[in-house]
């Protein structure tokens, strides 16, 4: 027996070894072990109808949303921040909020990780349309479990499903994006099982498009050596081409899957976690360890200078009376000063509310807003996330997270 073929069994058996504490590949794993997902990936090569990836929402939990962006570094702080807190983390992994591997970020991330954290399990999660060109590149890293979300092994059916996909620089659209997806999906999972991957196939439950075809997407995906398949129920978002679907009921879920377990196993336990998922799959805990509620304390940290000129103060507020908006999703702030010891209104500052929550566009927004406020030294909101935060420290600001009323909000900062 060659020394490679040793060296080939050794490694298997090590990735065998980790499947067991792999909460989202082995459905004994996910009540003991703990995952976290590292939301360092905001640009996507591929627009799909049923996404939306929001960033500053800590209410919601599906895939694409998180609380914050965070660079490599504060990534793996975060990372040394939760192991002292949950013992039993045992994955590292990035899904998101964007497409992984559209981000140099993620490479940077994961090799940080496998030098200060070699006993965690790294997983990454992706499109798969630039699969094929960094497959080796995910195994040097250590990377040995890969989620390729698949809608579909049919063109004529996914061109449906998606809007268009970038690729070299160039807008595809229609068949020919689905084509060109589809061809790179199926060639970076052949060569991720090739080197001894674990592969696991998403594929998004999508009523009318594709709940026919994907029996024939999971035999298709069995031959090639995929070891589970999670069919996820379509979740309409607003924004979306597919906002206006009806979601497919449990009945038909579970119905789909008794139906394709006769060729792959199933996953049935996935919580379609948020990209700063933390703890247990049943017990995400990620608002937790959000950075921006660890920074600030509203009644504690602000104290204003009253003496030479009177502060200006911003509150994000949609219902006029409550703090009742994240920083990058408010249609308004309310600006207020104080004058003799009592709280004058000073103006109203509208911001665009048609602009996107994700990408270039959410990012051009926070800086409109940014600017709107620079007269402005304290910034009252209900939710902030971490590079707009930053932003309003670079510029002087001091930033407050409240949910209170107005009024309240207003006496606590000016201490009446």
């Amino acid at each position: 027996m060659s020394q490679d073929t040793l060296v080939s069994m050794v490694i298997r058996d090590e990735v065998l070894q980790a499947l067991r504490t792999h909460p989202c590949y082995d459905e004994s794993a996910y009540k003991r072990f703990a995952r976290m997902h590292l939301p360092v990936a905001p640009k996507c090569n591929v627009e799909c109808n049923y996404c939306n990836r929001k960033y500053d929402c800590c209410n919601e939990s599906r895939p694409g949303v998180t609380s914050e962006v965070l660079a490599p570094s504060e990534a793996i702080e975060k990372v040394r921040t939760v192991r002292t807190k949950i013992p039993e983390l045992k994955v590292l992994a990035i899904a998101g909020p964007g497409e992984p591997l559209a981000n140099d970020e993620t490479f940077k991330t994961m090799n940080l990780a496998r030098t200060e954290f070699p006993e965690m399990i790294l997983c990454i999660s992706t499109n798969g349309l630039q699969l094929p060109k960094y497959v080796k590149k995910l195994y040097d890293l250590g990377i040995r479990f890969v989620t390729v979300t698949i809608n579909a092994c049919d063109p004529k059916i996914s061109k449906d499903i998606y809007s268009a996909v970038m690729w070299n620089g160039k807008k595809l659209t229609g068949i020919e994006a689905a084509e060109k997806l589809l061809e790179n999906q199926l060639e970076g999972v052949r060569k991720c099982i090739e080197l001894g991957m674990i592969v696991k196939i998403n594929t998004v439950l999508i009523p009318g498009y594709n709940d026919k075809h994907i029996p024939e997407l999971v035999k298709k995906v069995r031959s090639m050596g995929v070891y589970t398949v999670n069919i996820l129920p379509l979740i309409p978002i607003k924004d979306t081409k597919f906002s206006l679907l009806d979601a497919p009921t449990p009945e038909e879920r579970k119905k789909l899957m008794d139906l394709c377990e006769n060729d792959v196993k199933m996953m049935r336990h996935c919580k379609q976690c948020r990209a700063d998922a933390i703890g247990l799959l049943n017990c995400d805990r990620s608002m937790e360890f959000c950075s921006t509620r660890h920074n600030y304390r509203a009644e504690t940290d602000i104290t204003l200078d009253l003496k030479n000129k009177a502060p200006m103060v911003a509150v994000a507020t949609e219902s006029g009376t409550m703090v009742d908006s994240g920083f990058g999703n408010s249609k308004r702030f309310k600006i207020y000063s104080i004058k003799g010891g009592r709280i004058e209104f000073v103006k109203d500052v509208n911001t665009k509310t048609n602009m996107a929550v994700y990408g270039r566009s959410h990012s051009d927004h926070i800086i409109d807003v940014l600017k709107l406020l620079d007269d402005c030294s304290v910034i009252i909101v209900k939710d902030i996330g971490l590079r707009p935060q930053n932003d309003l420290i670079a510029r002087g600001k001091k930033v407050v997270l409240l949910s209170d009323s107005v009024e309240n909000a207003l006496k606590k900062v000016f201490k009446l």
